[in-house]
């Protein structure tokens, strides 16, 4: 049955996704815009198909084995009112995600799976298929207290395929902000936020469904007009060097691989350079998200406050 429902939602989605790509492609030309590139959308494709065949080649194991297991287990039952289920389902999995999300933000570890998602300097819909390739290895964990709570795993998996609808969608320059649904879900606005590369954006709006888990916990950050801070930049803070296939993938892994060997960094700092957030260093010659804000924030205060 669970089987049947991704089936129909991807029967459903798949003209969907071709007609909005198609009507947002037809907008940038008309209006001129370099939304879409061949080059980009290629990319897209290609770590969408990476993404997509672990996905599948590991579903049985993560879905059918490992949270059919802690189903099994379960400390109670989720609730009767099918209703209930269903949107409690929808919050505890959106609550997860969240949480998934913004380890891969800050655990440098984790960060090289995610950097594909980021690593492009365009924002639309495509991207959106810009997958994380290797994520499909350990997202099912996040899901493991959802099953204890006694929510079936196939119920877990079509709630996240649903949800990641919405999150594609979202990847778009072309629709403004959707007035009091801002305070709610997750927009184009917000989600062009999490791809910026401005220093103030860095690290904001994890949320796929909902925004308030990022006003709760934090990361939230909205768009500001063009009076008020610079323009979006899209894609890395350093843009990669060379984007072939291999690289475009584990160019991440081989920068940690060189930072792991540098020579006489004590235990701490090598666990540093795997396990804390990216951009950290043992010299200064990088710089974490947090650090670029406070340089940021003493530099507007320079300017603001100039010396007499």
């Amino acid at each position: 049955m669970g089987t049947t429902r991704e089936q129909l939602l991807i029967l459903i989605t798949t003209p969907l996704y071709l007609i909005v790509i198609g009507l947002e492609f037809f907008i940038s030309q008309q209006r001129h815009q370099a939304t879409y590139t061949l080059k980009d959308t290629l990319q897209n494709v290609y770590l969408m198909l990476l993404n997509g065949g672990l996905d599948l080649l590991f579903r049985t194991i993560s879905i059918g084995i490992i949270l059919v297991f802690f189903y099994d287990h379960r400390f109670f039952n989720g609730p009767e009112n099918i209703w209930l289920y269903w949107i409690s389902l929808l919050v505890f999995e959106d609550f997860m995600y969240y949480w998934l999300h913004r380890m891969d933000h800050v655990c440098r570890l984790f960060w090289a799976t995610h950097v594909t998602h980021h690593s492009s300097p365009k924002f639309n819909l495509t991207v959106g298929f810009r997958s994380s390739v290797m994520e499909p290895l350990y997202r099912f964990l996040y899901f493991i207290p959802i099953a204890l709570c006694g929510y079936r795993p196939i119920d877990i998996a079509f709630i996240y395929a649903a949800t990641q609808i919405w999150g594609i969608l979202v990847h778009t320059e072309k629709v403004d902000k959707l007035g009091w649904l801002e305070y709610i879900l997750v927009t184009p606005s917000h989600h062009r936020v999490h791809h910026g590369s401005n220093v103030k954006y860095l690290d904001k709006n994890m949320g796929m469904f909902l925004i308030i888990w990022d006003k709760l916990f934090g990361t939230f950050q909205p768009e500001l007009p063009a009076s008020a801070y610079e323009p979006i930049r899209y894609g890395l803070t350093k843009p990669m060097e060379k984007e072939d296939p291999v690289n475009i993938v584990f160019h991440e892994w081989v920068n940690i691989s060189h930072d792991l060997r540098r020579k006489g960094l004590s235990f701490r700092q090598r666990w540093n350079y795997l396990f804390g957030p990216p951009g950290w260093s043992h010299d200064g010659s990088t710089h974490t998200s947090d650090e670029l804000r406070a340089m940021e924030r003493l530099q507007e205060a320079v300017r603001s406050n100039p010396p007499q």
